[in-house]
């Protein structure tokens, strides 16, 4: 079976939830993001984690470069997602994760999947 999508379940969505991801989680910093991640108990007993991508529009004003951006992230994402979703879901937890691009320059995806590479590795030594 192919893992390597990213299915609409899989990305984080409501008010309630993303409210509570930015008020209770833990934050951290790897160039070019800022991310947030919380983790509680998964309401079906099985892991799962769901993933928040965001480009502000007040560094990139054109739709265009936000878009590039974010389909970087979420392609990055979508190929090292292993990393922390086997551990996740071996221990049954829910784990939601934004990831804020705070760089004014556009950066190269080899730099966007780095980091990316790097802020997963750390949410799974943490949790």
């Amino acid at each position: 079976m192919d893992n390597n999508k990213l299915p609409k379940q899989e990305r984080l969505s409501g008010r309630k939830r993303i409210g509570t991801l930015f008020s209770e989680g833990s934050t951290g910093f790897v160039y070019p993001f800022r991310y947030v991640f919380a983790l509680s108990d998964g309401g079906s007993g099985e892991g799962k984690v769901s993933i928040l991508v965001s480009v502000p529009k007040k560094y990139h004003k054109r739709a265009v470069r936000r878009n590039k951006l974010r389909r970087r992230t979420r392609e990055s994402y979508r190929l090292g997602k292993r990393r922390l979703s086997d551990k996740v879901v071996s221990m049954g937890k829910q784990v939601d994760l934004a990831l804020i691009y705070v760089s004014k320059e556009v950066e190269e995806y080899k730099t966007i999947d780095n980091a990316v590479g790097k802020i997963l590795a750390q949410i799974a030594e943490n949790i």
